[in-house]
């Protein structure tokens, strides 16, 4: 048996032990840790199991994970889930779906400091389910709308899948922020359609609301200015070159926690539960980095990386058949894996390959983070449709599918859209910087 096919095996004991409940970091780690040892001997695996976890966590730039993270928890203390919700539903809640597209633009307004796509969608769903219930909203609309427009937070910068992408590829992270801004833009108008389309052909799902005055509209604004001047300052601060982005998630939590101070939300209690919550997301990520890095030299080692890259050289296939073959493969792993995951776990053999194609990483990465974003809500592992689901407490899981089909379709047309015209991830990049 040649080393590639071990390699290949590897992957697939992975996904299997995944598919059995083994918590990823632990799959990662004892596939790694076996195949290295199968490929190298004894010898060889006990040198790299006393250094690879600590080079997994050692850099200093993965010091923005934490940061950013909670940044994304002081935000939720300030009570902006909230404000947001508000001042977007003053400008569509009157019309058919309104409420519903209220919760898509706040999601992505909220993923633009949070950072988390299921803290957006458990944060969001507290806030707009019970306004969307009041209203008359059939729930498969109201939940779906939350766990679409909470994937948001996975691609809207700051995100921190786009860091560890940025990380594990040496691709400049404020380049990677830039580009998302546009395909993010673009997300956020898709499922405002896909809610359009489905309220005209059965306005019952979504009745309209009170329509507001401006009065009424100009001072829901004035509330969320806080939040705007937190992304304008995080983003344009990396750009300006004012901070590096371990600087900017600084600063981002350090203005997130004065903003939670003032609006009354950080009491010594919610500070200490912050603090906890940040160190256990952040224990998650480190651990899964850990059992990434053991796995990532038996990757290595195997050959795999290159094999794979022999191999698409051999067949001559074009750059856009390998990447149309790379986004179906993402797309069926994204059903049995949550993204964070399936990143950490494919981006060692999956970069080279497309990387030996000169495809621009940046547009490659926001390609996979969108994707993978998809894997959020699709069933039966979507993340974000169990965190609603629990959030929720009384809605049946098959109801919460039903209502996501047609968001999953607003997102393929995405993805087709991001492979035909690269121009919507690079074009501001390419102006910016």
């Amino acid at each position: 048996m040649t080393d590639p096919v071990i390699g290949l095996l590897g992957f697939v004991m992975t996904l299997a032990l995944i598919l059995l409940r083994v918590p990823v970091a632990v799959s990662m780690g004892v596939t790694g840790v076996a195949g290295f040892a199968w490929l190298n001997g004894w010898t060889g695996t006990a040198f790299v199991l006393g250094a690879a976890p600590f080079e997994a966590v050692f850099p200093y730039s993965l010091s923005v994970v934490p940061l950013f993270i909670l940044m994304g928890i002081f935000a939720a203390q300030a009570g902006l889930s909230r404000s947001l919700y508000d001042a977007v539903n003053a400008f569509t809640g009157h019309a058919k779906g309104g409420l519903a597209m209220a919760t898509i633009g706040a999601c992505a307004l909220f993923g633009a400091i949070c950072g988390s796509s299921l803290a957006t969608s458990a944060t969001m769903c507290k806030v707009a389910l019970p306004e969307m219930r009041r209203h008359g909203y059939d729930d498969r609309l109201a939940t779906a709308s939350i766990a679409a427009g909470g994937t948001l937070g996975v691609l809207i910068p700051p995100s921190v899948i786009l860091v560890l992408y940025g990380l594990l590829t040496e691709t400049s992270i404020g380049q990677l922020f830039i580009a998302a801004l546009i395909p993010g833009l673009l997300a956020t108008l898709l499922y405002m359609g896909a809610i359009w389309v489905q309220v005209r052909r059965r306005p019952g799902l979504g009745p309209p609301s009170e329509r507001h005055t401006w009065p009424e509209r100009m001072s829901v604004l004035g509330r969320v200015w806080g939040v705007l001047g937190l992304f304008a300052l995080v983003i344009g601060g990396m750009y300006l070159g004012w901070f590096s982005p371990t600087e900017a998630a600084a600063v981002g939590a350090l203005g997130a926690f004065f903003m939670a101070l003032a609006s009354g939300g950080l009491t010594k209690e919610t500070f200490l539960d912050s603090c906890w919550q940040t160190m256990e997301t952040t224990g998650m990520i480190f651990l899964i980095l850990v059992g990434a890095g053991l796995f990532n030299y038996f990757i290595e080692t195997s050959g795999l990386p290159s094999f794979l890259v022999r191999t698409i050289e051999g067949a001559q296939l074009s750059s856009f058949t390998v990447l149309l073959i790379v986004v179906v493969f993402y797309l069926l792993l994204g059903c049995v894996m949550d993204a964070l995951s399936m990143v950490l776990l494919t981006i060692p053999f999956v970069f080279p390959m497309v990387a030996a194609l000169d495809v621009n990483p940046v547009w490659f990465g926001i390609l996979v983070v969108s994707v993978a974003e998809i894997g959020l809500i699709t069933p039966p592992v979507g993340m974000n449709l169990f965190v609603i689901q629990g959030a929720a407490g009384d809605v049946r899981q098959s109801t919460i599918f039903r209502g996501i089909v047609p968001f999953l379709g607003a997102d393929l047309v995405r993805i087709v859209l991001l492979l035909l015209l690269p121009a919507i991830v690079l074009w501001l990049p390419d102006v910016m910087y």
